[in-house]
C-alpha cells in the first residue's frame, strides 16, 4: 500500500514537474511570438514612417510646384495687366493730346463763324436796304402796294394749280372709273346671268269675293255692328259699296289684310255672322297666320341655304311676306337678293354664308317699320345684332342703303344684290305723283349750281344732263360741277340704282347773211 501511495506521489511529483516544465515552454513560447509580433510591428511602422515621409516629401514637392505654376501665372497675368495700364495710359494721353488739339481747331472755328456770321448780318442788312429800295421803286412802276402784289401773284398761282389739279383729278377719276366699271360689270353680268326669278308685284288691298249681293248685307249687319266689329277686331277697312258681289279690304298692314281675308271667307263659310262669332274666327286666323309666318320664314331659309338663324328672325323674315316695297314682295324680294349676294360673293372670293344670310336679313326691319322710328336699314342692323350676335351681318344690313358713314365689303355686295333686285323691268312700280316729283328733285339740284342755264332728267330719273353758260364755267369747270352735282344728289335724295349726271358746254357762233 505504501508503495501504491509512493509510486502515486512519484507519478503526481512527475506530472507536475511536466506541467511546471509546459508552463515555462509556453512562457518562452508566448514571449517568443510576442517579440517576433513586436518585432514585426515595428518593421511595419517603420514602414509606415517611411512611406508617410516618401509621400510628405512628394507632397511637398507637388504643392512647391503648384505654388511655382501658381506664382508663375500670376507674375505673367501681373505683367499682361501692367503692360495694358501702359497702353490704356498711352492711348488716353494720345486722345487728351488730340482733344486739346481739336479743342484749339474748334476754338479757331467757333472765332472764323463768328466773324462770318458777323459778315452775313452786315451782308443783311445791306440786301434787305437794297430790297425795301426796290420795292419802293417796282411800287412807283407798277403802281401797286406789295400786299396787292401779292395778292395777284397768289390767284395766279391758284388758278393756276386748281386748273392742273382738276386735269389730273378728273384722268385720275377717269381710269380708275373704267377700270371699276368693267370689273363690275364682269362680276354683274355673270351673277345676272345665274338668276332667273319671277316678277312680283303686290298692292295694299285684297279683294274678296262674295256668293251674292244678300251676303253684303249680313256682313254689314244691323246698323252695320257686324262690319265695325270685323274692322275692329282686325284694324282693316271693309269697302263694301264700290264693286258689286266683293268686299274690298285695305290695309297697309299685310298681316291683317291677310288675316281680315281668311277671317271673312271663314265667315261666310260658316254662315253665323255676328260680333262674338267674329272674334272667334279672328282669333283663329290670326293662329293660322302665325303658323304661316314661321313656315314661310323657314321656307326662305331653307331656299337659300342659310342655318342656324334665331326663332325671332325666322317669324321677321315670315312677316315679309305680307310687306311689299314699290309693288315688290319684300319677302321674295329677301330670298332674291340672298341669291345675288352669294353669287357676287363667290365672284370676288368673300364669304359666302355670310353674304346670304346678311342679303336674307337685309330688308328684316321693313317688318316692323311700322312700329319702330327710324329708316329700316338701321332697325334691321339693330335687330340682327340683338338676336345674331354676327356684327359683319349687323354692320352690312345696317349699310345696305348707304347710310352708314364706311362700307364693308359685305356691305358693298348686299348694296349691289339689292339694286340689282330692284332695278329688274316689272320688280317695282312708282306711282306718276312720286315719279315726277322725283323727276322734279333731279333737276332741281342741278340748277342749283350757279353757272347752270338748264337741267334735264331723262331716262326715268336715271341721267340728269345740264347745260352750263360758257361764259361762266370752262371745261374744267365743268367736271368740277359733274362731281358737284353727283355728291349734292348723293347727300340729298334716295333712289334706286344711280343717276348718271352729263355736263355739256358749247360754244355758238351765229350770223346772219343779208
Amino acid at each position: 500500500m505504501i508503495q501504491v501511495n509512493q509510486l502515486l506521489l512519484i507519478i503526481v511529483t512527475i506530472a507536475l514537474l511536466f506541467l511546471a516544465l509546459g508552463g515555462v515552454g509556453a512562457y518562452f513560447a508566448l514571449q517568443v511570438l510576442n517579440n517576433r509580433k513586436v518585432r514585426d510591428a515595428e518593421r511595419k511602422a517603420e514602414s509606415l514612417v517611411s512611406e508617410a515621409k516618401e509621400k510628405k516629401q512628394q507632397l511637398l514637392l507637388e504643392a512647391t510646384e503648384e505654388a511655382v505654376k501658381a506664382r508663375a501665372a500670376i507674375e505673367s497675368e501681373y505683367r499682361e495687366r501692367r503692360a495694358e495700364l501702359q497702353r490704356i495710359e498711352k492711348r488716353m494721353t494720345q486722345k487728351e493730346e488730340t482733344l486739346e488739339r481739336k479743342l484749339d481747331g474748334v476754338e479757331r472755328r467757333e472765332a472764323s463763324i463768328a466773324h462770318k456770321e458777323k459778315e452775313l448780318d452786315d451782308l443783311r442788312v445791306e440786301i434787305k436796304s437794297a430790297r425795301d429800295r426796290q420795292l419802293e421803286q417796282l411800287e412807283k412802276v407798277s403802281g401797286m402796294s406789295t400786299g396787292e402784289a401779292k395778292q395777284l401773284l397768289f390767284e395766279a398761282v391758284e388758278k393756276e394749280i386748281q386748273g392742273e389739279a382738276s386735269r389730273r383729278l378728273h384722268e385720275w377719276e377717269t381710269k380708275l372709273k373704267e377700270e371699276a366699271d368693267e370689273r363690275a360689270q364682269q362680276v354683274l353680268s355673270s351673277v345676272i346671268q345665274r338668276c332667273a326669278t319671277d316678277v312680283v308685284a303686290e298692292v295694299s288691298v285684297s279683294v274678296v269675293p262674295l256668293p251674292s249681293e244678300e251676303m253684303k248685307g249680313r256682313l254689314i249687319g244691323r246698323e252695320g255692328r257686324n262690319i265695325r266689329a270685323l274692322e275692329q277686331a282686325t284694324g282693316v277697312d271693309l269697302i263694301v259699296d264700290d264693286t258689286p258681289e266683293t268686299v274690298t279690304l285695305s290695309s297697309f298692314d299685310g298681316v291683317r289684310r291677310e288675316i281680315a281675308r281668311l277671317a271673312l271667307t271663314k265667315l261666310m263659310v260658316d254662315g253665323r255672322i255676328h260680333p262674338a262669332r267674329i272674334e272667334e274666327l279672328v282669333a283663329k286666323a290670326k293662329a293660322e297666320v302665325e303658323s304661316t309666318i314661321r313656315t314661310e320664314g323657314e321656307q326662305a331659309a331653307y331656299k337659300t341655304g342659310v342655318q342656324g338663324l334665331h326663332p325671332e328672325l325666322i317669324k321677321l323674315i315670315g312677316r315679309l311676306k305680307y310687306r311689299s316695297s314699290y309693288g315688290q314682295n319684300v319677302l321674295m324680294h329677301s330670298i332674291e337678293v340672298a341669291h345675288i349676294s352669294g353669287m357676287i360673293a363667290a365672284e370676288l372670293g368673300a364669304d359666302i354664308r355670310l353674304a346670304k344670310k346678311a342679303g336674307l336679313l337685309h330688308d328684316v326691319g321693313k317688318a316692323v317699320d311700322h312700329e319702330v322710328e327710324g329708316p329700316h336699314a338701321r332697325i334691321g342692323a339693330d335687330i340682327v345684332k340683338q338676336w345674331e350676335k354676327s356684327p359683319e351681318i349687323s354692320q352690312a344690313v345696317g349699310e345696305h342703303h348707304g347710310e352708314a358713314p364706311s362700307t364693308s365689303i359685305l356691305g358693298f355686295i348686299v348694296s349691289a344684290a339689292d339694286a340689282i333686285s330692284g332695278s329688274r323691268p316689272g320688280a317695282r312700280r312708282e306711282s306718276v305723283e312720286q315719279y315726277v316729283k322725283r323727276l322734279e328733285a333731279v333737276e332741281s339740284v342741278a340748277k342749283a349750281f350757279s353757272g347752270v342755264a338748264k337741267a334735264f332728267a331723262i331716262q326715268a330719273g336715271r341721267e340728269v344732263r345740264i347745260m352750263v353758260k360758257p361764259e361762266d364755267i370752262d371745261d374744267l369747270g365743268a367736271m368740277r360741277l359733274a362731281r358737284d352735282v353727283v355728291k349734292r344728289l348723293e347727300e340729298t335724295l334716295e333712289y334706286p340704282g344711280q343717276i348718271k349726271v352729263t355736263v355739256i358746254r358749247e360754244t355758238r357762233a351765229v350770223d346772219y347773211a343779208k
